[in-house]
C-alpha cells in the first residue's frame, strides 16, 4: 500500500511544530495579558448547529465535513470556533458579563487548498460576550497589534464595518434578497480584476448601472481613511457603522489600518466591525488573522436576550508559513543541554536530575557512543551547550561544560554546573 496523506492535511516535523508552539506561547501570552480565560469545545458538533440559519452562511456550509454515529446522527467537523463559542455561551447562561475567553484547537474545511489554505488548520481565538462599546473593538485592535509585534511581523489591519456595507447596498439600490450574495462578490475586489468581478455581479442579476454605482463606492484604495469617511459621509449621511469607525480611530493611530468598504468578510454572522490582517510586504497573500462583531449569533441561539459579542481569529498554519520564510536557521531540538557520559551513567542521572530540577531542557546519550559522534549529534540538532562527564573530571569532583557554537570548553565544579549553566 503506498503511504498518503489525505488531500489538504499537513503533517508537521519537529522544526516546524516548534515554530508553531512558539507562535501559541506567544499568542496565549498576549490574550492573557488582556484578560482572556481559556476554554475548550469539542471538535464534533452536531450538523444542525453548524448548519444553523444564523450561521457561516450558505458558502461556509458547503465546505463541513459531514458524518453520522452509529445512532444515525447528523454530526460535523467544526469549521471555525467561533459557532462552538456561540452554542457554549448559549448553553452557559449564568456566565458573568462580560465573558472573555481564548481556544485554540484544529477546524475543517472541505475547500480549495493554496499555499497559506488547507482543510485542516487550527486557529486561535480570542471573543467577549457582552461587548456593547466601540471600546471592545480599540481593545481588540490593540491585541492584534501587539500579538504581531511579538511575532515580529509587519502587518496591515484592513477594517471595515457591516453597516457601512449595507448603507453603500441601500445607496446603490441593491435588493435585500441579493446582499449576501453581492457580499461574497465585494469581498473579491481587491483580489480580482474588475472584469471578473463585474461578471460575477451580472451573473447575481445586478444590472449595469448599479454596478457601475456600487464599484465606485467601493473602489478607494487610494485614499486616506478620512478622506474614505467623507466620501462615504455624504453618500450614506449618518450611518451607524461610518460613527463606529470615526470613534475606533478616535482611541488608535491608523498608521498601517486601513478602512476598506468592499471587505465583507465570507461569514454572514457579522454583524459590526470587521478586521482582517495581512503582511505588510504580501510574501503570503491569505490573511493571518480576522474577524468582527456578530451581536446577534448567541441570542438566536438562546431565542431570547442580548448577546453582543465580538472576537478575532489567529490563523496558526498560515503564520507559521510566515515565519519558516523569514527563519533563515530553525531549531531542531527543543534541549538546552546535552548529557554525554563517559561510562557514568548513574553518576550522570543524579546531574540530569539536578539540571531538570532547575528547568533546563536536558537530553541523554543512552547508546554509549563516543564523544566525537555525540558532537556531530549535537551539532545537527543545533543543541548549543554539551556536558561530557567522565570518570577523571568526577574524581576531581567537575565536568567538562562544551560551547558547541565556540568550540570553547571549560571545567566546571558539580555544585557551580547550575550557576555556569
Amino acid at each position: 500500500m503506498k503511504l498518503e496523506r489525505a488531500k489538504g492535511t499537513r503533517d508537521f516535523n519537529v522544526e516546524d511544530k516548534i515554530i508553531r508552539q512558539e507562535i501559541s506561547d506567544i499568542l496565549r501570552k498576549v490574550f492573557e495579558k488582556y484578560g482572556f480565560n481559556p476554554i475548550e469545545t469539542p471538535v464534533l458538533e452536531r450538523l444542525d448547529t453548524l448548519t444553523m440559519k444564523y450561521g457561516g452562511g450558505e458558502e461556509i456550509v458547503k465546505e463541513i465535513f459531514k458524518l453520522k454515529d452509529q445512532g444515525n446522527r447528523d454530526l460535523g467537523l467544526r469549521y471555525d470556533l467561533t459557532i462552538p463559542f456561540s452554542r457554549y455561551v448559549g448553553m452557559n447562561p449564568t456566565l458573568n458579563m462580560p465573558f472573555k475567553a481564548y481556544r485554540m484547537g484544529i477546524v475543517f474545511r472541505d475547500g480549495p487548498i493554496k499555499l497559506g489554505r488547507y482543510r485542516e488548520f487550527w486557529q486561535c481565538d480570542v471573543d467577549v460576550v457582552g461587548a456593547k462599546s466601540v471600546l471592545f473593538e480599540v481593545e481588540m485592535i490593540k491585541l492584534i497589534q501587539e500579538a504581531f509585534r511579538e511575532l515580529k511581523l509587519e502587518v496591515v489591519i484592513k477594517i471595515n464595518n457591516r453597516k457601512i456595507l449595507d448603507g453603500i447596498l441601500d445607496y446603490v439600490g441593491i435588493q435585500k434578497d441579493k446582499r449576501d450574495t453581492v457580499m461574497l462578490t465585494l469581498d473579491k475586489v481587491e483580489k480580482l480584476e474588475n472584469k471578473k468581478i463585474i461578471d460575477e455581479l451580472k451573473e447575481k442579476g445586478i444590472d449595469d448601472l448599479k454596478i457601475k454605482k456600487l464599484l465606485k463606492e467601493v473602489y478607494v484604495s487610494a485614499f486616506k481613511n478620512k478622506e474614505i469617511i467623507g466620501e462615504l459621509k455624504e453618500k450614506l449621511k449618518d450611518n451607524e457603522g461610518l460613527r463606529e469607525i470615526e470613534e475606533i480611530f478616535k482611541y488608535i493611530d491608523d498608521n498601517n489600518i486601513i478602512l476598506s468598504p468592499s471587505m465583507a468578510r465570507g461569514l454572514s454572522y457579522y454583524t459590526g466591525t470587521i478586521f482582517e490582517v495581512y503582511l505588510k510586504k504580501r510574501e503570503i497573500k491569505s490573511s493571518l488573522a480576522a474577524g468582527g462583531r456578530y451581536d446577534e449569533i448567541i441570542g438566536k441561539f438562546l431565542g431570547k436576550g442580548d448577546y453582543p459579542a465580538l472576537g478575532v481569529s489567529f490563523g496558526l498554519d498560515v503564520i507559521t508559513d510566515v515565519l519558516k520564510l523569514k527563519e533563515e536557521k530553525k531549531k531542531k531540538s527543543l534541549a538546552d543541554i546535552y548529557i554525554i557520559p563517559i561510562k557514568t551513567i548513574e553518576e550522570s542521572l543524579k546531574i540530569v536530575g539536578e539540571l531538570r530540577k532547575n528547568n533546563f531542557k536536558v537530553d541523554v546519550d543512552y547508546n554509549g557512543r563516543g564523544i566525537s559522534s555525540n558532537l556531530r549529534y549535537c551539532n545537527a540538532l543545533g543543541i548549543k551547550k554539551v556536558i561530557i562527564i567522565g570518570n577523571k573530571d568526577l574524581a576531581n569532583n567537575e565536568v567538562t561544560i562544551r560551547n558547541m557554537e565556540s568550540g570553547e570548553e571549560k571545567k566546571v565544579k558539580l555544585d557551580k554546573v547550575v550557576e555556569n549553566l
